[in-house]
Protein backbone atom coordinates (compact mmCIF):
# COMPACT_ATOMS: atom_id res chain seq x y z
CA UNK A 1 0.00 0.00 0.00
CA UNK A 2 1.73 3.07 -0.87
CA UNK A 3 1.65 6.65 1.40
CA UNK A 4 -1.41 8.24 2.67
CA UNK A 5 -2.84 11.18 3.49
CA UNK A 6 -2.80 9.68 6.67
CA UNK A 7 0.81 9.10 6.99
CA UNK A 8 1.05 13.02 6.72
CA UNK A 9 -0.87 13.36 9.68
CA UNK A 10 -4.19 14.55 7.91
CA UNK A 11 -6.84 12.22 8.96
CA UNK A 12 -9.86 12.57 6.42
CA UNK A 13 -12.31 9.97 8.61
CA UNK A 14 -11.93 12.09 11.35
CA UNK A 15 -12.43 15.45 9.76
CA UNK A 16 -15.99 13.34 8.37
CA UNK A 17 -16.56 12.42 12.11
CA UNK A 18 -15.95 16.22 12.82
CA UNK A 19 -18.76 17.61 10.13
CA UNK A 20 -21.16 14.41 11.37
CA UNK A 21 -21.19 15.89 15.13
CA UNK A 22 -21.51 19.36 14.39
CA UNK A 23 -24.24 18.85 11.32
CA UNK A 24 -27.30 18.83 14.09
CA UNK A 25 -25.67 21.51 16.58
CA UNK A 26 -25.82 23.77 13.34
CA UNK A 27 -28.87 23.31 12.60
CA UNK A 28 -30.22 24.40 15.74
CA UNK A 29 -28.83 27.45 15.19
CA UNK A 30 -31.53 28.20 12.14
CA UNK A 31 -33.24 31.50 12.11
CA UNK A 32 -35.09 33.33 9.06
CA UNK A 33 -33.17 33.69 6.03
CA UNK A 34 -31.22 30.88 5.88
CA UNK A 35 -31.08 28.68 3.03
CA UNK A 36 -30.01 25.30 2.68
CA UNK A 37 -27.79 23.66 4.80
CA UNK A 38 -24.42 22.70 5.87
CA UNK A 39 -21.48 20.91 3.38
CA UNK A 40 -22.32 23.49 -0.17
CA UNK A 41 -19.08 25.48 -1.01
CA UNK A 42 -21.09 28.50 0.23
CA UNK A 43 -23.42 29.29 2.69
CA UNK A 44 -26.57 31.11 1.21
CA UNK A 45 -28.46 33.86 3.60
CA UNK A 46 -31.75 35.54 2.18
CA UNK A 47 -31.44 39.10 3.77
CA UNK A 48 -34.88 40.08 2.52
CA UNK A 49 -36.60 37.25 4.30
CA UNK A 50 -35.82 38.91 7.78
CA UNK A 51 -37.99 41.72 7.03
CA UNK A 52 -35.57 44.91 6.38
CA UNK A 53 -36.52 47.27 4.47
CA UNK A 54 -33.43 49.34 3.60
CA UNK A 55 -30.22 47.23 5.36
CA UNK A 56 -26.93 48.02 5.64
CA UNK A 57 -25.03 44.76 5.67
CA UNK A 58 -22.55 45.18 8.82
CA UNK A 59 -19.36 42.43 8.79
CA UNK A 60 -16.78 41.82 11.36
CA UNK A 61 -14.35 39.42 11.87
CA UNK A 62 -12.09 38.65 15.18
CA UNK A 63 -10.50 35.23 17.68
CA UNK A 64 -10.22 34.37 20.85
CA UNK A 65 -6.43 35.41 21.14
CA UNK A 66 -4.10 33.52 24.12
CA UNK A 67 -7.50 32.47 26.48
CA UNK A 68 -7.00 29.44 23.98
CA UNK A 69 -3.80 28.33 25.87
CA UNK A 70 -6.06 28.44 29.32
CA UNK A 71 -8.98 25.93 27.40
CA UNK A 72 -5.78 23.82 26.83
CA UNK A 73 -3.97 23.83 29.70
CA UNK A 74 -7.53 23.16 31.68
CA UNK A 75 -8.47 20.65 28.89
CA UNK A 76 -11.82 22.41 28.83
CA UNK A 77 -13.07 23.33 25.46
CA UNK A 78 -16.62 24.32 25.22
CA UNK A 79 -16.87 28.06 26.25
CA UNK A 80 -13.72 29.59 24.06
CA UNK A 81 -16.95 29.44 21.18
CA UNK A 82 -18.80 31.55 22.99
CA UNK A 83 -15.93 33.92 23.04
CA UNK A 84 -15.67 33.54 19.53
CA UNK A 85 -18.81 34.37 18.49
CA UNK A 86 -19.06 37.24 21.10
CA UNK A 87 -16.00 39.24 20.18
CA UNK A 88 -17.42 39.31 17.10
CA UNK A 89 -21.16 40.19 17.31
CA UNK A 90 -20.79 42.90 20.31
CA UNK A 91 -18.58 44.47 17.46
CA UNK A 92 -21.18 44.66 14.77
CA UNK A 93 -23.97 45.47 17.18
CA UNK A 94 -21.96 48.81 17.92
CA UNK A 95 -23.04 49.65 14.80
CA UNK A 96 -26.52 48.90 15.78
CA UNK A 97 -26.75 45.90 13.48
CA UNK A 98 -28.77 42.60 14.76
CA UNK A 99 -26.05 39.60 13.84
CA UNK A 100 -27.81 37.41 10.64
CA UNK A 101 -24.96 34.45 10.52
CA UNK A 102 -21.89 33.23 11.46
CA UNK A 103 -19.23 31.23 10.46
CA UNK A 104 -16.22 29.77 12.02
CA UNK A 105 -12.36 28.33 11.08
CA UNK A 106 -10.83 26.04 12.89
CA UNK A 107 -7.29 25.21 12.74
CA UNK A 108 -5.37 22.50 14.29
CA UNK A 109 -2.20 20.03 13.81
CA UNK A 110 -3.86 17.00 14.35
CA UNK A 111 -7.85 16.95 14.52
CA UNK A 112 -9.49 15.33 17.78
CA UNK A 113 -13.24 15.08 17.05
CA UNK A 114 -14.33 15.16 20.60
CA UNK A 115 -12.37 19.03 20.87
CA UNK A 116 -13.67 20.20 17.64
CA UNK A 117 -17.37 19.74 19.07
CA UNK A 118 -16.90 20.68 22.06
CA UNK A 119 -15.62 23.97 20.38
CA UNK A 120 -18.33 23.96 17.71
CA UNK A 121 -21.47 23.60 21.01
CA UNK A 122 -19.67 26.93 22.43
CA UNK A 123 -20.14 28.70 19.14
CA UNK A 124 -23.59 27.31 18.83
CA UNK A 125 -24.42 28.80 22.33
CA UNK A 126 -22.95 32.02 21.34
CA UNK A 127 -25.03 32.40 18.31
CA UNK A 128 -28.48 31.35 20.00
CA UNK A 129 -28.02 34.02 22.04
CA UNK A 130 -27.55 36.38 19.65
CA UNK A 131 -29.98 34.66 17.61
CA UNK A 132 -27.37 34.27 14.90
CA UNK A 133 -27.32 31.71 12.56
CA UNK A 134 -23.73 29.64 12.66
CA UNK A 135 -24.00 28.79 8.22
CA UNK A 136 -20.88 27.20 7.81
CA UNK A 137 -16.92 26.82 8.43
CA UNK A 138 -13.70 25.52 7.93
CA UNK A 139 -12.25 23.29 9.67
CA UNK A 140 -8.04 22.50 8.98
CA UNK A 141 -6.00 19.72 10.01
CA UNK A 142 -2.06 21.05 9.15
CA UNK A 143 0.16 18.54 11.18
CA UNK A 144 3.35 20.34 11.90
CA UNK A 145 1.74 23.47 12.02
CA UNK A 146 0.50 23.62 16.05
CA UNK A 147 1.23 20.99 18.92
CA UNK A 148 -0.92 18.52 19.11
CA UNK A 149 -4.09 19.07 21.61
CA UNK A 150 -3.76 22.21 20.56
CA UNK A 151 -5.79 24.67 17.96
CA UNK A 152 -6.65 28.93 16.11
CA UNK A 153 -10.20 30.15 16.38
CA UNK A 154 -11.14 32.89 13.52
CA UNK A 155 -14.49 34.01 13.61
CA UNK A 156 -16.78 35.91 10.93
CA UNK A 157 -20.07 37.71 11.45
CA UNK A 158 -22.80 39.62 9.18
CA UNK A 159 -25.35 41.68 10.83
CA UNK A 160 -27.68 43.99 9.46
CA UNK A 161 -29.24 47.01 10.50
CA UNK A 162 -31.59 49.57 9.09
CA UNK A 163 -29.99 52.57 6.85
CA UNK A 164 -31.55 55.04 9.41
CA UNK A 165 -31.30 53.85 12.27
CA UNK A 166 -27.43 53.19 11.92
CA UNK A 167 -25.36 54.77 14.67
CA UNK A 168 -23.15 57.43 13.90
CA UNK A 169 -20.45 59.15 16.04
CA UNK A 170 -21.45 62.46 14.34
CA UNK A 171 -24.76 62.76 16.48
CA UNK A 172 -23.17 62.67 19.45
CA UNK A 173 -23.18 65.92 21.50
CA UNK A 174 -21.37 67.23 24.71
CA UNK A 175 -23.60 66.06 27.78
CA UNK A 176 -24.57 63.34 26.52
CA UNK A 177 -24.15 60.15 29.35
CA UNK A 178 -22.24 57.30 29.15
CA UNK A 179 -23.95 54.36 30.34
CA UNK A 180 -21.67 50.73 31.29
CA UNK A 181 -22.79 47.72 30.97
CA UNK A 182 -21.18 45.08 32.98
CA UNK A 183 -18.60 42.63 31.97
CA UNK A 184 -18.63 38.92 33.01
CA UNK A 185 -14.08 39.31 33.66
CA UNK A 186 -11.61 39.69 31.32
CA UNK A 187 -13.75 38.50 28.46
CA UNK A 188 -11.43 37.74 25.66
CA UNK A 189 -8.43 40.74 25.81
CA UNK A 190 -5.36 41.19 28.09
CA UNK A 191 -4.54 37.27 28.58
CA UNK A 192 -0.90 37.86 27.27
CA UNK A 193 -0.88 40.14 30.20
CA UNK A 194 -2.87 38.50 32.53
CA UNK A 195 -1.36 34.84 32.58
CA UNK A 196 2.30 36.34 32.49
CA UNK A 197 1.13 37.78 36.37
CA UNK A 198 -1.61 35.24 37.61
CA UNK A 199 -0.31 32.06 35.89
CA UNK A 200 3.36 31.66 35.19
CA UNK A 201 4.78 32.36 38.80
CA UNK A 202 5.83 29.39 40.19
CA UNK A 203 3.87 26.98 41.64
CA UNK A 204 0.64 28.54 40.85
CA UNK A 205 -1.63 26.13 39.43
CA UNK A 206 -4.63 26.69 37.35
CA UNK A 207 -6.70 24.74 39.89
CA UNK A 208 -5.75 27.25 42.57
CA UNK A 209 -8.47 29.09 44.82
CA UNK A 210 -6.82 32.67 45.03
CA UNK A 211 -7.92 34.63 48.44
CA UNK A 212 -11.56 35.57 48.57
CA UNK A 213 -12.71 33.40 45.56
CA UNK A 214 -14.93 30.33 45.68
CA UNK A 215 -14.16 29.28 42.22
CA UNK A 216 -10.75 28.24 40.63
CA UNK A 217 -8.27 30.44 39.26
CA UNK A 218 -8.45 28.04 35.79
CA UNK A 219 -12.67 28.93 35.71
CA UNK A 220 -12.41 33.00 36.73
CA UNK A 221 -10.16 33.63 33.54
CA UNK A 222 -12.28 30.99 31.40
CA UNK A 223 -15.33 33.12 32.53
CA UNK A 224 -16.95 33.48 28.60
CA UNK A 225 -17.52 36.54 26.96
CA UNK A 226 -20.71 38.61 27.91
CA UNK A 227 -22.91 38.75 24.66
CA UNK A 228 -24.94 42.00 24.59
CA UNK A 229 -27.20 41.35 21.32
CA UNK A 230 -30.47 40.77 22.56
CA UNK A 231 -31.08 43.44 25.89
CA UNK A 232 -29.31 45.90 23.35
CA UNK A 233 -31.70 45.40 20.51
CA UNK A 234 -34.44 45.88 23.05
CA UNK A 235 -33.09 49.14 24.25
CA UNK A 236 -32.56 50.40 20.85
CA UNK A 237 -36.49 49.20 19.97
CA UNK A 238 -37.96 50.10 22.90
CA UNK A 239 -35.98 53.59 22.90
CA UNK A 240 -35.61 55.09 19.23
CA UNK A 241 -32.51 57.57 18.54
CA UNK A 242 -32.12 57.49 22.11
CA UNK A 243 -28.55 55.79 22.15
CA UNK A 244 -26.41 58.01 19.65
CA UNK A 245 -23.03 55.46 19.81
CA UNK A 246 -21.91 52.63 21.37
CA UNK A 247 -18.19 51.14 21.95
CA UNK A 248 -17.38 47.89 22.85
CA UNK A 249 -14.33 47.80 25.13
CA UNK A 250 -11.58 45.20 24.02
CA UNK A 251 -8.16 45.43 23.85
CA UNK A 252 -7.05 48.75 24.96
CA UNK A 253 -9.53 49.00 27.27
CA UNK A 254 -12.25 52.59 28.42
CA UNK A 255 -9.56 54.76 27.59
CA UNK A 256 -9.03 53.58 23.31
CA UNK A 257 -11.83 52.27 22.91
CA UNK A 258 -14.64 55.16 23.91
CA UNK A 259 -12.60 57.61 21.22
CA UNK A 260 -13.48 55.56 18.46
CA UNK A 261 -17.09 56.09 18.45
CA UNK A 262 -16.70 60.00 19.76
CA UNK A 263 -16.26 63.10 17.31
CA UNK A 264 -13.15 64.61 17.37
CA UNK A 265 -14.00 67.17 19.44
CA UNK A 266 -15.48 65.36 21.89
CA UNK A 267 -14.17 63.46 25.04
CA UNK A 268 -15.47 61.27 27.43
CA UNK A 269 -15.30 62.50 31.46
CA UNK A 270 -15.19 58.91 33.21
CA UNK A 271 -15.94 58.66 37.24
CA UNK A 272 -13.45 56.03 37.47
CA UNK A 273 -14.50 53.57 40.31
CA UNK A 274 -18.48 54.67 39.98
CA UNK A 275 -18.75 50.87 38.54
CA UNK A 276 -18.32 47.39 40.39
CA UNK A 277 -15.29 45.77 39.27
CA UNK A 278 -14.78 41.70 38.85
CA UNK A 279 -12.46 40.58 41.50
CA UNK A 280 -10.20 38.86 39.22
CA UNK A 281 -8.97 42.83 37.94
CA UNK A 282 -8.30 42.97 41.91
CA UNK A 283 -5.90 40.26 41.93
CA UNK A 284 -4.46 41.78 38.95
CA UNK A 285 -3.62 44.44 40.00
CA UNK A 286 -1.93 42.80 43.58
CA UNK A 287 0.78 41.57 41.15
CA UNK A 288 1.84 45.15 40.62
CA UNK A 289 0.38 46.23 37.21
CA UNK A 290 -0.09 49.57 37.25
CA UNK A 291 -2.98 51.16 37.36
CA UNK A 292 -2.85 53.08 33.61
CA UNK A 293 -1.35 49.51 32.44
CA UNK A 294 -4.66 48.11 33.81
CA UNK A 295 -6.45 50.94 31.92
CA UNK A 296 -4.88 50.50 28.35
CA UNK A 297 -5.22 46.63 28.85
CA UNK A 298 -8.36 45.09 30.48
CA UNK A 299 -12.24 46.65 30.17
CA UNK A 300 -11.96 46.88 34.44
CA UNK A 301 -15.97 45.26 34.51
CA UNK A 302 -17.11 47.63 31.95
CA UNK A 303 -17.39 45.29 28.34
CA UNK A 304 -19.62 47.72 26.40
CA UNK A 305 -20.68 51.75 26.87
CA UNK A 306 -23.91 53.21 25.36
CA UNK A 307 -23.58 56.99 24.59
CA UNK A 308 -27.31 58.13 25.42
CA UNK A 309 -29.12 61.33 25.50
CA UNK A 310 -30.16 62.90 28.43
CA UNK A 311 -33.30 63.15 28.83
CA UNK A 312 -33.47 59.19 27.78
CA UNK A 313 -31.08 57.80 30.41
CA UNK A 314 -33.62 56.46 32.78
CA UNK A 315 -35.68 54.83 29.55
CA UNK A 316 -32.56 53.02 28.46
CA UNK A 317 -31.52 51.84 32.08
CA UNK A 318 -34.89 50.58 32.44
CA UNK A 319 -35.13 48.63 29.03
CA UNK A 320 -31.59 46.51 29.79
CA UNK A 321 -32.27 46.29 33.50
CA UNK A 322 -35.19 44.40 32.67
CA UNK A 323 -33.18 42.50 30.16
CA UNK A 324 -30.85 41.05 32.91
CA UNK A 325 -28.00 43.70 32.47
CA UNK A 326 -25.91 45.80 35.00
CA UNK A 327 -25.92 49.23 34.09
CA UNK A 328 -24.17 51.76 35.85
CA UNK A 329 -23.79 55.57 34.79
CA UNK A 330 -20.08 56.16 34.25
CA UNK A 331 -19.28 59.81 32.93
CA UNK A 332 -20.49 61.98 30.28
CA UNK A 333 -19.58 63.47 26.97
CA UNK A 334 -17.73 66.84 27.23
CA UNK A 335 -15.73 69.53 24.64
CA UNK A 336 -12.20 68.07 23.71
Amino acid sequence: MGLTYRDAGVDIDAGEELVSRIGPLAASTRRPGVMGGLGGFGGLFDVAATGYKDPILVSGTDGVGTKLKLAFAMDRHDTVGIDLVAMCVNDVLTVGAAPLFFLDYFATGRLHPEHGEAVVKGIVEGCKQSNCALLGGETAEMPGMYPDGEYDLAGFVVGAVEREEAMNPANVESGDVLLGLSSSGLHSNGYSLARKALVDPPERDLQDVLEGETRSLGDLLLEPTRIYVKPVLHALAGAPGAIRAMAHITGGGLVENLPRVLPSHLTSDLTWGSWPEPSLFGHLRATGIAENEMRRTFNLGIGMVLVVKPSEVDQVTSLLSESGESVHRMGEVVPQ
